[in-house]
C-alpha cells in the first residue's frame, strides 16, 4: 500500500509541475502577443481545459474525429507555446500572424467546448427511433379436428418358450405272427378270462410274457394264444 501510494504522488507531483511550467508558457506567450492584465491568464486555462475536455470525450464516448480533432489543436497550442517561449521567439517583437492567431484563440475554444458539449445530446436525439414491428396478418382461422385415435395397446407377447409336446405314448409293437401252432379251444376260453381279469384290474391288455406265466405254456404255445386273443 506504501509504495502504490507514493506512485500516486509521484505521478500527482509531475502533472503539477508540468501543468505549471505549460501554464506559465502560455501566460507568457498571451502577455507578449498583448493580451495583458486578467486576459494573459485566461489563455492557458482556456488551452488546458479544452485539451481536458476533448480528452475527456475520448476516453467515455471512444473514438471520435470530433474529439480528436480538438485534441490536436489545444495540443498544438500548448506545444507551440511551450516552444515559442524557449528562445526560438523573440517576445518583444512578436509577429503579427501569432497576434492573430492568440486574438482568434477565444472565439475558436468557445466553439470547440460547445460541440464538445452538445454533440453527445444531439447524437442522441438524431438517433432513429425504433420502428414498431410489423402488424402481424390475421391469422387464419384454426379448423378444429377431431383428435387422432389413440392406437390401441397391442397384446402381450407371452416370451415363455413353449414346451414341446409330449410325444404319444409308442404304441405297443404288434405282436409277431406266431407259428400256427395247434391249441386246444378250452384252453383259448381259459386264456381269454385271464385276459380279461387282467385287463380289469390293471386297465391294459394283457402280453404274451405275463399271459404265458399265467398260463404256464411254452413260449410258442403262449404265442400262438395270444395271436388268438388280439
Amino acid at each position: 500500500m506504501a509504495r502504490a501510494a507514493l506512485r500516486i504522488d509521484a505521478v500527482l507531483v509531475q502533472a503539477v509541475i508540468a501543468g505549471a511550467l505549460s501554464f506559465a508558457h502560455l501566460h507568457d506567450l498571451a502577455a507578449a502577443a498583448g493580451q495583458d492584465g486578467w486576459k494573459a491568464w485566461a489563455y492557458p486555462i482556456s488551452v488546458d481545459l479544452l485539451l481536458v475536455a476533448s480528452w475527456r470525450r475520448l476516453r467515455s464516448h471512444g473514438p471520435s474525429q470530433l474529439a480528436w480533432c480538438w485534441f490536436v489543436i489545444a495540443l498544438f497550442a500548448s506545444l507551440g507555446a511551450n516552444v515559442a517561449t524557449a528562445g526560438l521567439l523573440d517576445l518583444d517583437h512578436v509577429p503579427a500572424w501569432l497576434r492573430i492567431l492568440v486574438a482568434a484563440w477565444p472565439a475558436l475554444a468557445f466553439m470547440g467546448g460547445t460541440l464538445l458539449a452538445h454533440s453527445a445530446t444531439e447524437q442522441v436525439s438524431e438517433a432513429p427511433a425504433p420502428t414498431t414491428p410489423d402488424a402481424e396478418p390475421n391469422p387464419e382461422p384454426v379448423t378444429e379436428t377431431e383428435p387422432e385415435p389413440k392406437p390401441e395397446p397391442l397384446p402381450a407377447v407371452d416370451h415363455t418358450p413353449a414346451l414341446p409336446a409330449s410325444d404319444p405314448a409308442p404304441a405297443e409293437p404288434a405282436v409277431a405272427a406266431a407259428p400256427a401252432v395247434p391249441v386246444p379251444a378250452a384252453l383259448v376260453d381259459h386264456a381269454r378270462k385271464v385276459a380279461d381279469d387282467h385287463h380289469a384290474r390293471t386297465g391294459s391288455p394283457i402280453d404274451t410274457d405275463t399271459l404265458r406265466a399265467r398260463l404256464g405254456v411254452p413260449p410258442q404255445l403262449a404265442d400262438a394264444i395270444a395271436a388268438q386273443l388280439a
